[in-house]
């Protein structure tokens, strides 16, 4: 048998220069290496919260408030059902596809030996969080009685699929490995905020703030694989993938509407009320808003590798409402 050549003689002094792994003491602090399985315990959580109201606008609609906090506290749990789905959903449907193509030398890229052995750690991470989401869920079940309502696949999911159908044959590659690093990049309020709100059940927060500190690793790593990626496409290729990446931020960032308006009829509404209330919390202008603040971090990493240096990139990310003309100028 014969190792791959980069695994014969690699030039470590030339990996370390190109790529300076963040995860050196992987074994010390990844979750899956060093936390414990995270349990509700009904003693302590009878009287807290399973997500934060603020993070739910339509738990504030008066047609919701109506029915009651018993309903409120149910559309509380079913949101942390929805984001617990989407977490498994993503890490194991979207980002460890990519990492196991990394890992394997089949990405189509050339990248440094030690992004590819790196992969590896992030793809047992992606699966230990997808695993965690769904042993929670099964917890939240039995302790709530409160079985989750879900679409037949996260919002995300669907446009994902989507762009790939829309990309020419020769890139279509292209689309999952590029979405997965838009994924990869961006903060989530959700990832910030929750491992610090008291008023969560700490089981809850305790996996939120695990996911929230192995993530923080991955990010630097998936910043420098944008940065490297990208200096390895061509003209043609760049062109459309620039052109994708907006429905990449937009298909991760913005509201899961059919999550929500199961949600919303878990809790008695009729679809007439779901359509009013979406409608009033979630209007094109404060999504927007909202979208573009969670996108920033990302979108300064793909102006910074030089993403808006073509005109239609940037007209495309003005078109999904992102950036505007003075934002653009000033990011790049």
């Amino acid at each position: 048998m014969r190792a791959p050549p980069s695994l014969v003689s690699p030039d470590k002094s030339l990996d370390e220069i190109v790529y300076r792994s963040k995860f050196r003491r992987w074994e010390e602090r990844a979750a899956v290496r060093s936390k414990p399985r995270r349990m509700l315990d009904p003693d302590q959580d009878s009287s807290l919260l399973y997500f934060p109201p603020e993070m739910v606008p339509v738990v504030s609609h008066d047609l919701v408030l109506r029915l009651g906090d018993d309903a409120i506290r149910r559309m509380l749990v079913q949101r942390l059902h929805v984001y617990l789905d989407f977490t498994a959903e993503l890490e194991q449907r979207a980002v460890n596809p990519v990492c196991a193509e990394i890992s394997r030398r089949k990405s189509g890229f050339d990248l440094p030996e030690g992004m590819i052995e790196d992969a590896f750690k992030i793809y047992t991470d992606e699966a230990w969080h997808a695993q965690f989401s769904d042993d929670m869920q099964r917890q939240i079940v039995d302790e709530t009685s409160v079985p989750p309502v879900l679409p037949d696949a996260p919002a995300f999911i669907k446009r994902l699929a989507a762009a790939e159908r829309a990309a020419p044959l020769d890139s279509r590659g292209l689309v999952p490995f590029f979405f997965t690093i838009v994924s990869e990049t961006l903060i989530s309020a959700i990832l910030s905020d929750i491992p610090k709100d008291r008023r969560v059940v700490r089981a809850v927060r305790e996996i939120v703030g695990d996911h929230a500190v192995d993530e923080g690793v991955h990010r630097a790593y998936f910043t420098k694989l944008l940065e490297l990626a990208w200096r390895q496409l061509g003209k043609r290729q760049r062109r459309v993938v620039a052109q994708q990446l907006p429905g990449f931020v937009r298909g991760f960032l913005d509201p899961d509407f059919p999550a929500l308006a199961g949600v919303l009829k878990d809790a008695g509404l009729d679809d007439e009320e779901v359509g009013q209330v979406l409608n009033d919390c979630y209007t094109p202008k404060e999504v927007a808003a909202r979208v573009r603040a969670d996108a920033r971090p990302t979108l300064r990493e793909l102006a910074r590798v030089g993403v808006f240096d073509d005109p239609a990139a940037a007209a495309a990310f003005e078109d999904a409402d992102l950036v505007g003309a003075g934002d653009v100028t000033m990011m790049r």
